[in-house]
């Protein structure tokens, strides 16, 4: 690859020159790499999951984009090189990640984390037969990262379900034994 600078022969040109190279801008840069052609080698089962799951993180940056509330968010955490697009399809690639559930009192305190933003947190209260006795949205604390569920009972042996959610929609559940 060869970044070419101040070059009026190459200002006008894009595209692929006698099927060995291909021009093309990014960021307001041309470059020049060696043409890539399609693999001869039949795609290995992680290929395709990882071909899949950029499809749909493709797809939900593509809709995402149209809001012009949440194209201005991410557009506002893109680095140089970066637009939203990319950072919407980085969004949609990863899930949350739930780092602590903790019982204080009656409440139920959730550490979640997303490189973006954490939409919302759901909790359910299940007995030890598998009853679910309630479920709820917790709400988000001031330190940004703890969200709280004020439950009504729980029960000793019984369980909570957590569901944390980015804004694609990418869930990460964790459950914590009720001691």
């Amino acid at each position: 690859m060869a970044i070419v600078k101040d070059n009026l022969l190459l200002q006008a040109v894009e595209g692929t020159l006698g099927n060995q190279f291909t021009i093309y801008r990014r960021n307001g840069q041309i470059i020049i790499a060696k043409k890539r052609g399609p693999s001869k080698k039949k795609p290995t089962q992680k290929q395709l999951e990882a071909r899949y799951k950029m499809l749909v993180a493709a797809a939900y940056a593509k809709a995402i984009i149209q809001d012009p509330e949440i194209k201005a968010y991410y557009k506002s955490l893109a680095g140089p090189g970066q637009n939203a697009y990319n950072m919407a399809v980085k969004d949609a690639y990863r899930a949350p990640e739930i780092q602590n559930i903790r019982l204080e009192d009656m409440d139920v305190v959730v550490t979640a984390k997303d490189e973006f933003r954490v939409a919302d947190v759901q909790v359910r209260v299940i007995d030890d037969a598998g009853v679910i006795l309630e479920r709820g949205s917790a709400m988000l604390g001031r330190n940004g990262v703890d969200w709280y569920y004020k439950a009504a009972v729980l029960p000793p042996g019984g369980r909570v379900i957590v569901v944390a959610v980015d804004l694609p929609g990418n869930e990460r559940v964790e459950e914590l034994l009720i001691t």
